[in-house]
């Protein structure tokens, strides 16, 4: 329960400085995206946090997102999907299936981590550019979709 109180405190401070509270709705949108596996489309946010009107859900996420709380992941799919912030959660990636949509995490070994942020600094130094973070999403299709 550590985890859960330390990430409690962390919303409740990043909502606080935008003037929202901890209510129970994003309490339970923030508990249900802490335990999917990877982020998720509200549909899929709803049948864990069932309680919340799908309306409610969607304002209380959009204020999440303002507040850095939430990260929404649009990838061209029928439905955005959404994960705790990486300040919350860390750094990671994602593989994205261009056929059925499903977005899974991944995280590299952090040499490879450090090599591709110098790379990317050099890069952006040379393009007269200050990076402050980079996303790496790999494209193509799922185990499920390739069998299929």
């Amino acid at each position: 329960m550590a985890a859960s109180t330390e990430l409690d405190r962390a919303v409740t401070a990043r909502l606080a400085e935008h003037d929202l509270r901890y209510t129970t709705g994003r309490r339970q949108l923030v508990v249900g995206l802490q335990q999917a596996a990877g982020p998720i489309t509200l549909p899929e946010l709803l049948n864990i946090a069932s309680d919340l009107p799908q309306s409610s859900a969607y304002r209380n996420l959009s204020l999440l997102e303002e507040a850095g709380v939430v990260r929404r992941l649009v990838h061209g799919g029928d439905h955005a999907h959404y994960e705790l912030a990486e300040e919350l959660t860390g750094h990671h990636h994602h593989l994205i299936c261009d056929s059925c949509g499903v977005v899974r995490d991944f995280t590299l070994l952090p040499s490879l981590e450090r090599s591709l942020d110098q790379a990317f600094d050099a890069i952006a130094d040379n393009g007269g550019f200050e990076s402050s973070h980079h996303v790496v999403d790999i494209h193509g299709r799922c185990a499920d979709c390739c069998a299929g």
